[in-house]
């Protein structure tokens, strides 16, 4: 994964981008009608049941906006909330407080949707050896947001983007001319570039598995839309070999199946692209 800094700056960047995009060169709806003098006092308003994250990022918003705006906690990242709750107050300059609304809403809608999303994954996976992962399938932009919420909602985050691990896929393989000399290209390629990087290779059926562990140096292999039955047979082929991971239309209907069948991880997409933001309001008080 990318280093704390290089995550930071990927932060830094999402919240640079949106004020250029949501404001540009004035917010002219508050500048026309409250004087720069002013000064205002709002909160968060929770109005949903779920995991509530995104309140340290909207720290970092509304002191890009405003240095000396003040903004006094009541909940922390992670946090189960309820309808009803106060997350957080801010106190300064009316104009700034309009200014960060709602990139810091559309911000804590979709971290605490993807947060609860998360939770309810680790929930079902209690009582396993199994960890929920994120994937790229991410929105454009803002995947920083997105896997910070995962780790916020207690899942593990897998690699960042394309530059920080390796992931032999399908398409990867049938391009190399199989799964031997996709394996022994990419260690040729790391060796010669200097490069450390995990090694993960998709196998689409047990005989794909099989053909993975007679190669050294595979740090996972994930088991791409297998069932019940052939997961648990690639967990005993592979054994202690390395690592195993589920992946493909896992729900959490059916994640703690997969997990009874012994793999360490399970990734799913959905824990990102398919949730319905959490309801939440800032007020003027």
């Amino acid at each position: 994964m990318i280093s704390g800094a290089q995550f930071q700056n990927e932060i830094d960047l999402i919240i640079k981008n949106a004020v250029r995009e949501d404001i540009g060169d004035g917010d002219y709806s508050s500048l026309a009608c409250i004087s720069s003098k002013v000064k205002g006092q709002a909160q968060l308003l929770v109005k949903d049941n779920g995991i509530i994250a995104g309140i340290d990022f909207a720290k970092q918003v509304f002191k890009s906006i405003d240095t000396d705006i003040e903004i006094n906690t009541l909940l922390n990242d992670g946090d189960q909330v309820e309808n009803g709750d106060i997350a957080f107050t801010v106190i300064g300059s009316s104009q700034s407080i309009l200014k960060a609304e709602r990139l810091v809403l559309n911000a804590m809608q979709r971290m605490s949707a993807i947060a609860t999303k998360t939770h309810d994954f680790v929930k079902q996976l209690k009582g396993t050896k199994t960890q929920i992962l994120d994937t790229r399938k991410t929105t454009p932009g803002i995947r920083a947001l997105e896997k910070w919420a995962v780790k916020i909602g207690g899942g593990t985050n897998h690699r960042f983007a394309l530059y920080d691990m390796i992931m032999l896929k399908d398409n990867h393989i049938d391009f190399a001319g199989g799964i031997p000399q996709a394996i022994q290209k990419t260690q040729d390629y790391l060796k010669n570039h200097h490069l450390n990087l995990k090694i993960i290779v998709e196998a689409r059926s047990l005989e794909e598995v099989e053909m993975i562990l007679k190669q050294d140096g595979v740090y996972r292999i994930l088991l791409d839309n297998f069932n019940y039955k052939d997961t648990k047979k690639a967990v005993e082929l592979i054994g202690e070999k390395c690592y195993t991971e589920s992946s493909g239309g896992i729900t959490l209907e059916t994640a703690k199946h997969y997990a009874n069948c012994g793999v360490d991880f399970i990734s799913s997409g959905a824990l990102t692209h398919s949730v319905y933001n959490m309801d939440m309001s800032l007020k003027a008080i």
